[in-house]
């Protein structure tokens, strides 16, 4: 009974000092050792779409007040994200620009998270945004115009296009000037990203 109480005491306190050892010799985050995580898109979608349309100030609503307004497109990005370190990183924030036809920016975005992803692990992140046929054709007429009438298209001919196109996968919709920041035990670091969603 004693040997069995000895070889048993012996047994625990060496299982102890294993995972002592499991805990002291975690891998720290550092600036050399962060590795940069894989990002994928994973889908583009329209989550919700009410046709195009646009009405002027002048136009009378069947109720509400008049103005210029128009339909909204929301558009939804899945990322897929790798993390390739031997440590959690959290992921921060995501900025992003989309562009229609791969050079009219139509809007800049941010998106503040906390989006932790185990070591070796991948996680999935959506973000949405959405523009309006009035912001997009504000857009066209200003910081859009030298570009629209360089390729000399017509401003509600194009975000009529643009309109049915983006839901039906005719328009090239990309992300551009987009940055993911993660972050881990103090350590900071901003990737960026391009892509064409479509």
């Amino acid at each position: 009974m004693k040997k069995r109480l000895a070889l048993m005491t012996v047994l625990i306190f060496g299982l102890s000092v294993a995972m002592m050892s499991c805990v002291t010799t975690q891998v720290k985050p550092t600036e050399k050792n962060f590795v940069a995580p894989k990002i994928e898109l994973e889908a583009f979608e329209v989550p919700f779409y009410d046709g195009y349309w646009y009405f002027a100030a002048a136009t009378k609503p069947t109720k509400g007040e008049a103005g210029d307004r128009g339909a909204f497109l929301p558009m939804t990005f899945t990322f897929k994200i790798t993390n390739p370190n031997e440590y959690p990183i959290n992921l921060k924030e995501i900025k992003y620009s989309v562009a229609f036809d791969k050079e009219f920016v139509m809007i800049t975005s941010a998106d503040a998270l906390s989006n932790w992803i185990p070591p070796g692990m991948c996680d999935q992140v959506k973000v949405t945004t959405m523009i309006t046929a009035r912001s997009a054709l504000v857009g066209l007429l200003l910081a859009n115009a030298v570009t629209l009438k360089a390729k000399g298209w017509e401003a509600w001919a194009t975000l009529e296009k643009w309109w049915k196109g983006v839901p039906d996968g005719t328009t090239p919709v990309t992300l551009t000037e987009c940055t993911f920041m993660f972050a881990a035990d103090g350590v900071t670091k901003v990737y960026p990203f391009t892509v064409q969603a479509q």
